[in-house]
């Protein structure tokens, strides 16, 4: 696994931990759960905008 893959799980791992036995668990799922999904969408844009980065600066 990459250096990029490790982060990728240590951010899936902390947000899992987040949503088990953070804050978001005292609310409710209506409102946990489009937040979770808004959160892991914008990491997911993230992700996709540092890896397009990282290949035209390779180029």
């Amino acid at each position: 696994m990459g250096r990029e893959g490790q982060m990728i799980f240590l951010v899936a791992a902390f947000l899992l931990l987040g949503v088990l036995v953070g804050p978001p668990a005292q609310l409710p799922p209506e409102v946990t759960v489009p937040a979770a999904a808004v959160i892991s969408a914008w990491l997911l844009v993230f992700t996709a905008r540092e890896r397009i980065r990282r290949h035209r600066q390779r180029s």
